[in-house]
C-alpha cells in the first residue's frame, strides 16, 4: 500500500509544466510520477503540512537495498548538477520522495524492475515552512 501523499498546487503546475516540455520517449520513470501525482492531495503552498516532502526541500531519507542513508534537496532537473546534493524528481528516488511525510515508507522501482524501500527519516528544510510560498 502506499501511503497518501500531499503537493502543493505551484510544485504541481510546475510539474505538469515539467511533463509537457519532456520529450514523448522520455522513460517509463515519468508515467509512474505522473500516476503518483494523480493520486495526490493538492493543497494551496501555505496549507501544506511542515513535515510533507516538497520540490526544494532537503529530506534525509533511507533505502533499504543497499541500506543507506542519505540527506539531498529534491529538485528540477534544471538545477542538478553532476555531484552536487541535489536529486532531480525524475529519477526513481526523486520520483518516490515528492508529496511523502516524515515517518513514510514508500515501495518503489528502479529502472530495472527491481523493487526497493524508501523511508522519510527528517526534513530539516522545507521553503513552504521557512516561509518561501512563492519560490
Amino acid at each position: 500500500m502506499r501511503p497518501n501523499i500531499t503537493v502543493s498546487s505551484l510544485d504541481m503546475a510546475r510539474l505538469e509544466a515539467l511533463f509537457d516540455e519532456l520529450p514523448t520517449a522520455h522513460g517509463d520513470a515519468d508515467f509512474r510520477l505522473m500516476d503518483e501525482l494523480g493520486r495526490a492531495d493538492v493543497v494551496e503552498p501555505e496549507e501544506v503540512a511542515p513535515d510533507v516532502v516538497t520540490m526544494n526541500s532537503t529530506v534525509r531519507f533511507a533505502i533499504d537495498q543497499p541500506p543507506r542513508e542519505f540527506c539531498m534537496t529534491l529538485s528540477y532537473p534544471k538545477d542538478v548538477a553532476f555531484g552536487s546534493d541535489r536529486l532531480s524528481v525524475l529519477s526513481p528516488i526523486g520520483s518516490a520522495l515528492i508529496g511523502l511525510s516524515v515517518g513514510d515508507t514508500i515501495e518503489w522501482a528502479r529502472p530495472g524492475g527491481e523493487l526497493f524501500r524508501l523511508t522519510v527519516l527528517e526534513l530539516p528544510y522545507q521553503p513552504e515552512r521557512a516561509g518561501e510560498l512563492h519560490r
